[in-house]
C-alpha cells in the first residue's frame, strides 16, 4: 500500500461527487421537461423521432403501458442484433467486414444477443476474432445506447410513481427515452470519445495491420472504430470490450489518465441519477442519503480490495514472493494487472465496475487474492444497489428503501411511509419479488451447472478445480444475472479454434441457460419496479407527524446498509464461503 495509493481512492471519489451534483440537475431538468442550453440541438431531432415512431409524447401511460412498450421496444432491438449478428457476412458489401468474417454460431448469437439487449454486455468471444466492424458498429454499439436508456427510463418512471401526485401516468415511455439517447447518451459519448482519442484509442475503418515482432515473428494488429464503442460502452454501463483483453487494451485504455477518467464516466450517470431523484423528489436531502448509503458501501468495497491486493496470497508469502517490488513499492500481488495502472488503478477499476453493471475489466479478476477475489462477488451480491448500472442502480435501491422503510415503520409500530405515501402490502410484496428474483435466478442457473455434465463441459478441469472451477462457475452466473458481464476466465461458451469464427462452435447449454439468465433477471425485477411505481402513483400523500419515520438522517442510512448487508449475506454468504473465501483462507494454489 502507497499514500499514493489513497490518494487515487480519494481523489476518484471527491471528483465524482463534484461532477455528479450538476449533472443530477441537469438530469431533473431533462425528465421534467424544463429548458437545458442543448435543447436548440435536439428539439427538431426529437419531434421527428416522434412522427417516425407515430406517437404522442403528450400522451401519459400507467405501469402496464409503460412496461407494454419498453418489452416490446426491447423485443425489436433483440431480433434486430440476432439478425446481424446471424447474417454478419452480408454485409461485407458496405467495407466494414474487412477481414471477412463469418458469423458466430447460433447459440452464441442468441447468447449474445441476449447480454447486449440487457445491458449485461457478456462476452463468450474475442470482439477483434469475431466480429465485423458493421457488428461491432450498427449491432453492439446501438445496442449499447438503447440497453442504457431502458435502466435510465425505467429508474425515471419509478421516481415519477413515488413523488407523482396527479394519477397514475409513469410518463411516456417513447419521449422518455428519445429524451435519454438525444439529451443525455449522444453528447457525453461524443466528448468521452474524443478524449479517449485525444489520448491514444484508435477510431478507424482500417484493414488489421500485418507487422513483424520484437521476435522476428509476424502477428496482426487489430484496428477498428474503438473510441466511439469504448465512450458508450463506460458512460452506459455497459462494459463490451472490443478487444478480447477488454479495458487492458491499450486502444481502450491508453494511460493511466484515460483510467481514471474511464473509472469517472462509468460512474457518473449512476452518481447523478440518486441527486437527480432528491430534486425531483423536492427534498434534496432524501438523494444525499441514498448517496451516502452507496459511496459508504463503495468505500469499503474499494479499501478491502486495495489492501487485499497490495498485502498479496497466503500463497505468495509461503514462496517469498510478497517481497517483490511492484510499481514502485515492495509487496503487492501484480498477477494479471497491467503496470502502468498499478495495484491501485487496478483494484479501483474493478470496485468500479462490479459495483455498476458495467463489466469492464483492466486486470484478471481471478488472478487476485482470494480476499481481493471475494470483493466483485460480494459488489455483485449486493444486486446492483452501489451505485449499480444506470437507471438499475437508483430503481434497485428505491426497492430496498421502500423494504428498509416497512421494517422501520414495524419496529416503531406506525404504518410505514415514505415521502407521505404509506407503503402497504402489495407494495411490499413486489418490492420483495423485485429484490429477490435476481439473487434467486442466478443461484439456480448455477446449481444447474454445477450439477450437470453438460454444465461443467464449460469448465476447463486441467486448469481449474475445487473452489476455483466453483467460483468460475457462480461467477458466471451471478455475473449475467445482475447484467454485469466482467467474468472470473475459465468458464467458456464459445470454442473458436481461428479466427473469423471458421471451425468455431458454441457451447449450447452455456449460451442458452445464460441468455435466459440475464433476460429473466433483467426484465423481471423492471416489471416489478414498474408495477411498484404504478402502486405509489396513485397514492394520496399525507403531512409529515410527529412520529413520522424519517428517511433523510444517518439513522436511516445505518437502516438501509444493514437491510442490504442482511438480504445479500443471507442469500450469497454459503455460495461465497464454497469459492473465493475458502481459497483467501489456504495457501493452496488451485
Amino acid at each position: 500500500m502507497t499514500v499514493s495509493g489513497w490518494l487515487t481512492i480519494v481523489l476518484f471519489v471527491v471528483l465524482l461527487t463534484a461532477f455528479a451534483i450538476p449533472v443530477g440537475g441537469y438530469l431533473a431538468r431533462v425528465y421534467t421537461g424544463e429548458r437545458t442550453f442543448l435543447d436548440p440541438l435536439f428539439v427538431v431531432p426529437e419531434r421527428m423521432a416522434y412522427r417516425v415512431l407515430r406517437v404522442d409524447p403528450d400522451n401519459g401511460q400507467d405501469w402496464k403501458h409503460y412496461a407494454r412498450s419498453l418489452i416490446i421496444f426491447s423485443l425489436v432491438g433483440w431480433l434486430l442484433l440476432y439478425l446481424i449478428l446471424r447474417t454478419q457476412t452480408l454485409w461485407d458489401f458496405t467495407g466494414l467486414n474487412p477481414m471477412h468474417y463469418h458469423s458466430g454460431t447460433w447459440n452464441l448469437s442468441f447468447n449474445t444477443a441476449s447480454s447486449f439487449m440487457t445491458n449485461t454486455n457478456w462476452q463468450y468471444y474475442g470482439g477483434e476474432t469475431t466480429l465485423s466492424y458493421f457488428s461491432q458498429m450498427v449491432g453492439l454499439t446501438v445496442q449499447n445506447f438503447l440497453s442504457a436508456g431502458v435502466g435510465i427510463v425505467v429508474a425515471v418512471a419509478l421516481i415519477r410513481g413515488i413523488v407523482g401526485r396527479s394519477g397514475k401516468s409513469l410518463g411516456n415511455f417513447w419521449q422518455d427515452m428519445v429524451r435519454t439517447v438525444l439529451w443525455v447518451l449522444t453528447p457525453m459519448s461524443i466528448v468521452i470519445a474524443l478524449v479517449l482519442v485525444w489520448q491514444g484509442s484508435i477510431q478507424n475503418f482500417s484493414h488489421y495491420l500485418s507487422v513483424d515482432g520484437i521476435t522476428g515473428l509476424g502477428q496482426q494488429i487489430a484496428m477498428g472504430p474503438v473510441a466511439s464503442q469504448e465512450a458508450i460502452k463506460m458512460l452506459g454501463t455497459n462494459g463490451g470490450g472490443f478487444f478480447n483483453t477488454n479495458s487492458a487494451h491499450p486502444f481502450e485504455n491508453p494511460t493511466a489518465f484515460t483510467n481514471f477518467f474511464e473509472m469517472l464516466v462509468v460512474l457518473i450517470i449512476p452518481a447523478a441519477l440518486v441527486f437527480q431523484y432528491g430534486r425531483m423528489a423536492g427534498n434534496r436531502r432524501q438523494g444525499y442519503a441514498i448517496y451516502a448509503t452507496m459511496m459508504v458501501m463503495f468505500l469499503g468495497a474499494a479499501s478491502v480490495a486495495y489492501v487485499a491486493e497490495a498485502h498479496g496470497s497466503p500463497a505468495q508469502h509461503a514462496a517469498g514472493l510478497h517481497t517483490q517490488v511492484v510499481a514502485g513499492s515492495s509487496g503487492g500481488n501484480i498477477e494479471g494487472k497491467e503496470e502502468r495502472f498499478g495495484i491501485a488503478g487496478s483494484a479501483l477499476f474493478d470496485v468500479v465496475t462490479t459495483v455498476t453493471s458495467c463489466g469492464a475489466v483492466n486486470s484478471a479478476i481471478e488472478s487476485y487474492t482470494g480476499i481481493g477475489g471475494a470483493v466483485p462477488f460480494a459488489n455483485l451480491s449486493a444486486s446492483e444497489v452501489i451505485f449499480g448500472g444506470v437507471g438499475t442502480g437508483l430503481y434497485s435501491i428505491l426497492l430496498y428503501v421502500l423494504l428498509a422503510v416497512f421494517i422501520g415503520g414495524l419496529m416503531v409500530g406506525r404504518t410505514p411511509e415514505y415521502l407521505g405515501k404509506k407503503i402497504e402490502a402489495r407494495e411490499i410484496k413486489l418490492v420483495s419479488l423485485g429484490i429477490l428474483i435476481t439473487p434467486l435466478t442466478a443461484l439456480l442457473a448455477t446449481s444447474l451447472a454445477t450439477a450437470s455434465k453438460a454444465g461443467r463441459a464449460s469448465i476447463d478441469t486441467a486448469v481449474a478445480h475445487g473452489p476455483q472451477a466453483f467460483s468460475e462457475t457462480f461467477y458466471a452466473y451471478l455475473s449475467q444475472a445482475n447484467n454485469n458481464g466482467s467474468a472470473f476466465a475459465g468458464y467458456t461458451g464459445y470454442v473458436q479454434p481461428n479466427a473469423g469464427n471458421l471451425g468455431a462452435h458454441g457451447i449450447t447449454f452455456a449460451d442458452i441457460l445464460g441468455g435466459f439468465d440475464m433476460l429473466f433477471a433483467r426484465y423481471a425485477p423492471i416489471l416489478f419496479a414498474l408495477a411498484v411505481a404504478g402502486s405509489l402513483a396513485g397514492k394520496r400523500v399525507s403531512p409529515a407527524g410527529l412520529g413520522t419515520m424519517r428517511t433523510d438522517n444517518v439513522t436511516f442510512v445505518v437502516l438501509l446498509i444493514g437491510v442490504i448487508i442482511l438480504i445479500g449475506a443471507l442469500t450469497f454468504f454459503p455460495a461465497l464461503l464454497l469459492g473465493p473465501i475458502v481459497q483467501g483462507l489456504t495457501g493452496h494454489l488451485y
